[in-house]
């Protein structure tokens, strides 16, 4: 990431903690630009690079109010009748998903050393990205802007593979999801690192719908261990496939957002994405 790049993300960030600390008194345009030391237009632009919609729009998909609300609406018809769009094959990422695979008990046990592994560093609509991959599948993906600590948390998840810098097919197909090329996400495949309990959570993370909104609660249930809701957060916590595998849609049953492995503030930042993106909600105007 560029420079400047880096800048105006520490920007984007700052305003949306703003957002979020004061949702409830819908600070204008005006205002949260003040906070950034940027003129309103030009924090208007940036921030539609970063978020892909106004800073008005933005608030109104993130305010804790509007996620009440999805949990409260159980259907959520709402979103059901978009999601029944076309929007459809786009949006659930799960039926698009060729195959999830646990890694064998021998390479769980013996941190990878039978594993060879190609990593590469991307650009995302988030922040710079590092994707991972063995011969069967992404194993890891994670948004770091330092490479080497990058590479340093990727090794000390697998202390005895081999790796790579590379960047192969498998990680370009998973990586096509950031530029909304949708045409190869049939080909993406996982192979995760995980116990059974784990990857039954994070496989459960996949039927959460673009623009959708879950809890911890809920998706306990949804595994067949109700009251587990701390260790499915757990869970959740350690997930090594950021956005593929969207726990950023899971919130507290209060409604607020919650903690995120890769920052509160870019949590809230996908959520909004998505969220615009799904509705088809362009940047034009506040």
């Amino acid at each position: 990431m560029s420079t400047q790049s880096q800048i105006d993300y520490n920007r984007i960030a700052t305003a949306i903690e703003y957002i979020k600390s004061n949702f409830r008194l819908q600070p204008s345009l005006d205002e949260v630009a003040e906070k950034i030391h940027l003129s309103p237009a030009h924090f208007q632009k940036i921030f539609t690079d970063w978020a892909g919609t106004s800073p008005k729009k933005f608030l109104q998909f993130i305010s804790l109010e509007h996620a009440k609300n999805l949990l409260k609406e159980e259907k959520a018809s709402l979103f059901d009748a978009a999601y029944e769009t076309g929007l459809s094959s786009t949006s659930r990422l799960h039926d698009l998903f060729v195959k999830i695979e646990g890694m064998s008990p021998a390479e769980y046990k013996n941190g990878g050393k039978s594993l060879s592994i190609n990593y590469s560093f991307s650009e995302s609509p988030f922040g710079k990205v590092i994707a991972a991959s063995t011969e069967k599948g992404i194993c890891y993906m994670a948004f770091e802007e330092d490479k080497e600590t990058a590479l340093g948390d990727l090794k000390q998840k697998f202390p005895n593979a081999s790796f790579f810098e590379k960047q192969d097919d498998l990680q370009k197909n998973a990586l096509s999801i950031f530029n909304k090329d949708w045409t190869e996400l049939n080909t993406i495949k996982l192979h995760l690192k995980g116990t059974d309990f784990q990857l039954k959570v994070w496989e459960s993370l996949l039927t959460i719908p673009k623009g959708k909104l879950s809890t911890y609660g809920t998706l306990a249930d949804k595994i067949g261990n109700p009251g587990a809701s701390r260790a499915v957060g757990t869970a959740i916590g350690s997930n090594p496939v950021a956005f593929l595998i969207p726990c950023h849609r899971v919130i507290q049953s209060s409604g607020h957002i919650g903690g995120y492995r890769w920052g509160s503030d870019r949590k809230q930042l996908i959520i909004g994405w998505e969220s615009s993106q799904l509705y088809g909600i362009n940047g034009n105007g506040l």
